[in-house]
């Protein structure tokens, strides 16, 4: 794998947004729970994309990708009969969407993957599909491999959703497919809201019904997507680390693509940046943002987990004190980015400490060059490579390879944004 050296300086420019990696994983889902073909237009290419690719292919929707349109096949008897295993790979996603469309079916399907998506939290889902009529083990101790038998029923569920929002869509994409009706209750401290907006905008496009008051959802059975085709937004999680480019490096960046129909957790990045001086003008297709004076700011990332380490960046690159709260379930991602983030802060001269709710995070107006040549965790990496921007000299910000996970296209964007200043 190659180290990755970001020169810094400003950028300049207008890009188009990648495809989000999050309606891709829930448009293929719902191509798979359609059982007739299905298209997915101007889908992300990604690792984890591709995960949920092949899960469904395996679960018997042949996926045939193309450079712009993924197509599905209608679901193949014969291939539904026989057991399989499904490499999950690191996809959080596609684990636990997976193991929804799992627990369907007659027989025993196998979920795999890495060592670290072993150690992400699945319990809570497993009991509740075990409660819906699911035969659910682990075949070691804990963690991967596991196995689901269904078929599941419709039925009352009550989850923790303390630790994952994915759970609840998980439950949410395959209740409506089943005969029965279904009611969902969601307890503990909602994380990561707007990605259960994502999912339920999702089943409105397609016809589905789900009616919410609160934290409770009535979720009618015997229903069916009544689209083949699903054309995946411009992805607002990506287009963050370009808004922030211009923010730290400075400059002025605009991204397009992003329709304001879609919810987004991440567009919460577009507040946080005016909120540390940027001047951000939204437009109805994405936003443009400019550099600004620096000032320190406080942003509570419950909603918006994956926005941590590029928020520690931002706090680390602005003089003052700076505090980043909520969002305690980021130490279960792909690395615990809390630990992460205070890491990274420091590397660029920062002083951090932990509070109660979080980091605290005195920034410096001198950031430093960093060396973190062996970084993998993707949002760690361009997190890393934008905070390179703002630093005194050339930076090494993790391994190129990376950035496959959720957005292959970073480092051609970034080189785009600096006029040709970077070389990989």
């Amino acid at each position: 794998m190659t180290a990755v050296r970001i020169r810094p300086g400003p950028v300049l420019g207008s890009v188009r947004a990648p495809p989000s990696k999050s309606y891709t994983h829930r448009a293929l889902v719902i191509g798979h729970l359609t059982r007739r073909p299905f298209e997915v237009r101007h889908p992300l290419d990604a690792d984890d994309t591709r995960a949920t690719a092949n899960a469904v292919a395996r679960l018997g929707s042949p996926v045939s990708r193309g450079r712009d349109v993924w197509r599905l096949g209608p679901v193949s008897e014969r291939r539904r009969a026989a057991p399989v295993r499904i490499d999950c790979r690191e996809s959080g996603t596609t684990l636990r969407f997976v193991a929804a469309l799992a627990a369907l079916a007659d027989r025993p399907i196998v979920l795999a993957g890495s060592r670290r998506l072993a150690a992400r939290p699945m319990d809570e889902l497993l009991r509740e599909l075990t409660v819906l009529g699911a035969r659910c083990r682990h075949l070691t101790t804990r963690g991967l491999p596991l196995e689901i038998r269904g078929p599941i029923q419709g039925g009352a569920v009550s989850l923790d959703a303390s630790q994952s929002s994915q759970f609840a869509s998980a439950l949410l994409l395959v209740l409506p497919t089943r005969d029965e009706d279904s009611t969902l209750e969601l307890r503990g401290s909602v994380v990561s809201e707007p990605y259960l907006d994502a999912t339920l905008a999702a089943l409105a496009h397609h016809g589905v019904r789900v009616e919410r008051r609160g934290t409770r959802f009535r979720i009618p059975g015997r229903q069916r997507f009544r689209r083949s085709r699903f054309r995946v937004p411009g992805d607002a999680s990506s287009a963050a680390y370009l808004w922030a480019a211009a923010a730290l490096g400075g400059g002025t960046v605009r991204v397009r693509g992003i329709p304001a129909g879609w919810p987004q957790a991440d567009l919460a990045v577009l507040d946080l940046l005016a909120s540390t001086g940027a001047d951000v003008r939204r437009t109805p297709d994405g936003a443009t943002v400019s550099a600004g004076k620096r000032t320190p700011f406080r942003v509570d990332l419950t909603d918006a987990p994956d926005l941590y380490p590029l928020a520690g960046v931002l706090a680390a690159t602005a003089p003052g004190t700076s505090r980043l709260a909520g969002a305690e379930h980021v130490v279960l991602k792909e690395s615990d980015r809390r630990v992460g983030t205070a890491r990274l802060a420091r590397q660029f001269g920062a002083r951090v400490r932990a509070s109660k709710s979080g980091l605290v995070i005195e920034g410096t107006a001198s950031p430093r060059a960093i060396s973190i040549p062996n970084a993998t965790d993707h949002r760690m990496v361009m997190s890393a490579a934008v905070g390179a921007l703002a630093g005194d000299d050339a930076s090494v910000v993790g391994r190129a390879e990376s950035v496959r996970k959720s957005f292959p296209g970073f480092w051609d964007s970034l080189t785009e944004l600096s006029r040709g200043r970077q070389r990989w």
